[in-house]
C-alpha cells in the first residue's frame, strides 16, 4: 500500500460509522450500494469515509487564511478529505522570500491542522518556473544557483520531514510547445536541475514519495509522450521519482478531458514504469459551455465521474485531489478574470451534482 493510501489506522475514531472500521465499510459498501447507506456515509464521513473504505486518498488543495478566517471551510475540509495539499504556501516565493530567510508560518498552520483532522498532507511545489523570488531570479551562475536549489530543498522538506507523505518535487517543466520548459532552473543549471531536485529531496527525507507533477499530460498526444519520456528517462538514469502527479484542469470545452480509454493506456505505460501516479489537482470548468446552470452541473458530473471511475481502475492512482473544495475560494477566476464554478462545493459549501459523482466513482 502506498504512503498516500488512507488507512483506518489513521482514521479519527469519532468518524467512524456504527459500521466498524474503514474496512467493513468498505465491505458493506460493496455489498450494498442503497443510496440511503451512501448518503449516511457522506454526511458522517464525506468522500474521506468512501476512500478510506477504498484505500485512496481523497483531497484538495487548501490556503492558511481560508482554514484562520473561515470555520465554515475548515470544517468542510476537515469532514470531507484525508489529505490536504498547500495551494501556494509552501511555493518558493512564498517560503523564501529572501536569502536565507524562510517564512513557514501558513505552511505550518496547514501541517497543524491535517495533523489535528486526521490528514495527510502532499508538498507542492519545490522547484517551479513561477513564483519564483527575484533573488533567485538574477544571474547567480550555475554553482551559485545549483546551492541555492540544494539549500532550499533540503531545508523546506527537512522542516516537514516524517510529516509530508509526498512532495511534487518539480512541477511543469515540460513546455507546452514541446521540449524542456525555458526557466531560471533550465537556463541557470541545464537540464539536469530535475535530476538535482530529485536527489535533493530524497536525501532531504528519504521516506517522502516524490514525484513530477504536470498539466494536459492525462490522455495520450505529444505532452503526455513528453512527460513519460521525461519521467522514464530519470528512472532509467536511477533517479529517485516514486510517481506522476497529472494535474486534471479540464473543462466541459476546453481544456478538454481525457477519454476514460487514452487515460487507462497512459496510467498502464507509467505503471509499468513502476510509477505510482495522482490526480493532483482537478477541476472542471464550466465557462463557455452552453445550457442552463442545472445542465452545466449536469454535464460537469459526468467528466468528474468518468475520469475519476477510470483514474480509479488503474491500481497505482493513489490518490485525488482537487485544486480547492468550494466555487468560493477557487483559482480560475482570478486566473482568467471571468467566474466559473469548477468544483464540487459551490461557494455557499453546498454540494454539487459533482460531489454525488466523486462518491459513485468511489464505489465502483
Amino acid at each position: 500500500m502506498g504512503l498516500e493510501r488512507a488507512s483506518a489506522g489513521t482514521f479519527d475514531r469519532r468518524r467512524v460509522l456504527a459500521l466498524g472500521s474503514a474496512a467493513a465499510l468498505g465491505a458493506a459498501l460493496s455489498g450494498c450500494r442503497a443510496a440511503a447507506t451512501v448518503n449516511a456515509v457522506l454526511a458522517r464521513q464525506g468522500l474521506r469515509g468512501l476512500g478510506d473504505a477504498r484505500g485512496v486518498g481523497i483531497g484538495a488543495a487548501v490556503q492558511a487564511g481560508y482554514l484562520a478566517r473561515d470555520a465554515d471551510y475548515a470544517a468542510l475540509i476537515a469532514r470531507e478529505f484525508s489529505m490536504v495539499v498547500p495551494e501556494n504556501d509552501m511555493k518558493f516565493g512564498l517560503v523564501h522570500p529572501e536569502p536565507g530567510r524562510f517564512a513557514f508560518g501558513n505552511a505550518d498552520a496547514i501541517v497543524d491542522v491535517a495533523r489535528a483532522n486526521a490528514m495527510q498532507v502532499r508538498g507542492h511545489t519545490l522547484v517551479w518556473h513561477r513564483q519564483v523570488p527575484p533573488w533567485v531570479t538574477a544571474e547567480l551562475g550555475r554553482e551559485r544557483l545549483l546551492g541555492v536549489l540544494g539549500d532550499h530543498v533540503a531545508a523546506v522538506v527537512g522542516r516537514y520531514r516524517g510529516r509530508v507523505v509526498a512532495w511534487d518535487v518539480v512541477n511543469e517543466a515540460i513546455d507546452d510547445g514541446g521540449g524542456l520548459r525555458a526557466s531560471v532552473w533550465s537556463r541557470g543549471i541545464g537540464p539536469d536541475y530535475l535530476e538535482h531536485a530529485f536527489r535533493f529531496a530524497r536525501a532531504a527525507d528519504p521516506s517522502a514519495r516524490l514525484y513530477y507533477n504536470d498539466y494536459g499530460a492525462e490522455g495520450l498526444g505529444r505532452k503526455s509522450d513528453e512527460v513519460f519520456r521525461l519521467v522514464a528517462d530519470l528512472k532509467e538514469r536511477g533517479v529517485p521519482i516514486d510517481g506522476v502527479g497529472l494535474q486534471m484542469h479540464v473543462g466541459l470545452l476546453r481544456p478538454p478531458a481525457p477519454s476514460p480509454d487514452e487515460l487507462a493506456s497512459n496510467l498502464g505505460r507509467l505503471a509499468a514504469l513502476g510509477l505510482d501516479v495522482t490526480v493532483t489537482e482537478m477541476d472542471v470548468r464550466l465557462a463557455g459551455a452552453a445550457g442552463t446552470p442545472d445542465q452545466k452541473w449536469a454535464r460537469q458530473a459526468a467528466v468528474y465521474r468518468d475520469v475519476l471511475s477510470a483514474a480509479l481502475a488503474a491500481p497505482n492512482v493513489k490518490a485525488v485531489l482537487f485544486w480547492g473544495a468550494t466555487d468560493r475560494y477557487s483559482w480560475i477566476p482570478g486566473e482568467t478574470g471571468q467566474p466559473d464554478g469548477a468544483l464540487p462545493f459551490d461557494d455557499q459549501y453546498r454540494p454539487k451534482p459533482a460531489y454525488r459523482a466523486i462518491a459513485d466513482a468511489l464505489l465502483i
